[in-house]
């Protein structure tokens, strides 16, 4: 009877943010903008991957190169650039999330500032389901923006 009663309450527990979510599109829309910032901003850390892909993600790149989870943290595991030395920064404008329940899809622009101090621009987009109580990308489509496109959006 007790065992019934702690399974019930972890289902419960487990579950609530699950409901929350579903229940709320302004948490979803900004959880899933704060993960975006939060991954972006930490771009180059492993368990940011980790913790932004789900395991059965379908990437597609901006050239076209179809990825899986298994791909990009192969990638993430080579040798690592000195922390001293100058890096590539990611930023996102435009940001859409747009909830339905325990799923999402998010649209952006994603600006690369490159170390020569010129930005690059893609649109980027995905969908997240929500699992164990964390959103996570099952697919994503990046797209480079062609340089004539590339001037700032009109807000």
């Amino acid at each position: 009877m007790f065992r019934l009663i702690g399974l019930i309450l972890s289902l419960t527990i487990l579950a609530a943010p699950t409901a929350a979510f579903a229940q709320d599109p302004k948490a979803t829309q900004d959880s899933i903008t704060r993960l975006l910032q939060e991954f972006l901003a930490q771009n180059d850390d492993p368990a940011q991957h980790d913790r932004f892909w789900a395991a059965d993600l379908v990437y597609t790149s901006s050239r076209g190169d179809v990825r899986s989870k298994a791909d990009i943290m192969k990638m993430m595991s080579g040798p690592k650039a000195d922390p001293a030395e100058p890096k590539e920064t990611y930023s996102a404008e435009d940001i859409l999330v747009r909830p339905y329940g325990t799923t999402a899809a998010i649209t952006f622009r994603l600006v690369r500032h490159t170390l020569d101090g010129n930005a690059e621009y893609y649109r980027n987009s995905g969908t997240l389901l929500l699992r164990n109580g964390q959103w996570q990308v099952v697919t994503w489509q990046a797209t480079k923006v062609a340089p004539a496109a590339e001037e700032k959006p009109s807000k």
